[in-house]
């Protein structure tokens, strides 16, 4: 069993107790939403791009490999992190093989807007998780604007055979606040024939309308309505700011640790995504988790956040909140073990179909540790004894493949009360590659 940092790639167990202190400065990895979108826009725009910045997760290389299958051009400069990207247009070429998608949803979801309006056969797949997630919430809207989209179980699930063609713009009802479904018809709304418009039913992030704004593409938004104009693009650089998903875990192990400093450098603030950052100053983090040289970069707020020790107090989270912040609610889980009274989580049923049923196995994992949390249909609820008396002891948990529920489970052994064993530790690389250098840079006493 080792009990040091292990590499993206290794299987053994990971070992971690609590540090008398956390401290550093750190940068954490590009946005992985932005990084997907910057790689695929650009693909389908007029002219040649340079995104800096890009993160180097596993999920955001599958997106990069199936473009690369179509005959873009991306290539790294030799700086880490920054490539070149060579747009084709609106005409992709007609791939040799599968596509694969990995693990990544955001691939899937995103790349099948682009293939429905092409001119040529495709099959994208991917691993077995991604494989069992529901795929219907974008072939219906797709097959409705002209594509002929096929998968198993009815047209529910992945692999998907997808023969594009002409497509017709819809008037549609999003029946989920969901950013990649909204994103798969935007890009196909791009090349049809007529305006689509999207009625959402809540704020879901916005990158892509964006993004697409900002290279010329004709998108309105009418409160949560939104209107694409059929549109051809212009390549534009992008430097993608670091990634508020990846940064909650260092601010939940900074608010929560007895004595601890944490600033993380460039990070995103996008309004749709900052719902970590208000329900945990909701909880009492409002002097200790301040944001510092905020400005705008590449057209998205960022800032530097600064993160110290406070005591956290339950509360309840649901509605239009859910949206901003579906990737983060284990590691709030985490958080809310470690505040003291309830915290009551609900109308987040779309973490059931994510990775892995995350309210399943984030409620399981945690209680494992010790913590006083069940589930519920839509949610969960934790009743947490403060950070001094918190219920977590320690023990053996499981990734589940889950790379967020890895880093979770990371978390509340440097914040808990005992050893937590982390099996499948490694699978934080599908988004965070450097996750476990940085943690033993913050504590410097991991051994």
């Amino acid at each position: 069993m080792t009990t040091a940092p292990i590499s993206s790639t290794s299987s053994a167990p990971l070992s971690i107790n609590r540090p008398a202190s956390l401290g550093g400065v750190i940068s954490v990895p590009g946005d992985k939403s932005i990084s997907h979108r910057s790689m695929i826009l650009n693909s389908i725009a007029n002219g040649e791009a340079l995104i800096q910045g890009l993160s180097d997760g596993q999920d955001v290389l599958s997106t990069m490999h199936c473009l690369q299958a179509m005959g873009v051009s991306i290539e790294p400069t030799g700086i880490t992190g920054s490539y070149t990207v060579k747009g084709r247009g609106s005409q992709l070429e007609e791939p040799s093989n599968i596509l694969d998608a990995g693990n990544s949803g955001t691939s899937m979801r995103l790349l099948s807007g682009i293939l429905a309006s092409q001119s040529f056969i495709s099959i994208i797949t991917g691993d077995g998780s991604l494989r069992s997630r529901p795929m219907q919430r974008i072939v219906q809207p797709l097959q409705h604007m002209g594509a002929q989209i096929f998968g198993r179980q009815n047209d529910t699930l992945a692999p998907l055979v997808v023969r594009g063609g002409s497509l017709q713009g819809i008037d549609y009802d999003l029946p989920m606040a969901s950013a990649q479904v909204k994103s798969a018809i935007i890009l196909a709304g791009l090349s049809a024939t007529s305006d689509t418009v999207i009625h959402q039913p809540a704020l879901s992030r916005d990158h892509t309308e964006r993004m697409i704004s900002a290279m010329g593409g004709k998108i309105e938004a009418h409160g949560l309505d939104l209107v694409i104009h059929p549109s051809d693009l212009k390549a534009v650089d992008i430097t993608v700011p670091g990634d508020i998903s990846s940064a909650a875990f260092w601010m939940v192990a900074g608010l929560c640790h007895p004595s601890a400093r944490i600033l993380i450098k460039g990070v995103g603030l996008n309004p749709s995504r900052t719902g970590i950052v208000d329900v945990l100053t909701q909880m009492g983090a409002a002097d200790s988790l301040k944001l510092v040289d905020e400005r705008i970069e590449g057209g998205e707020p960022v800032a530097d956040i600064l993160v110290t020790s406070t005591e956290l107090h339950g509360i309840e989270i649901g509605g239009d909140m859910i949206p901003r912040m579906l990737d983060e609610v284990p590691i709030l889980a985490v958080a809310a073990c470690f505040a003291t009274g309830n915290t009551v989580i609900r109308d987040a049923t779309e973490l059931r179909v994510k990775e892995t049923d995350r309210i399943y196995t984030t409620v399981t994992e945690l209680t494992r540790l010790g913590a006083d949390i069940k589930a519920q249909e839509d949610g969960m609820v934790i009743r947490g004894k403060g950070a001094r008396n918190s219920d977590i002891v320690g023990a053996e948990c499981q990734s589940h493949g889950d790379h967020r529920l890895a880093m979770s489970m990371a978390v509340a052994g440097l914040i808990g009360n005992g050893e937590v064993i982390i099996h499948g530790a490694a699978d934080a690389s599908v988004s965070y590659p450097e996750f476990w250098q940085h943690l033993e840079l913050l504590t410097q006493e991991l051994k």
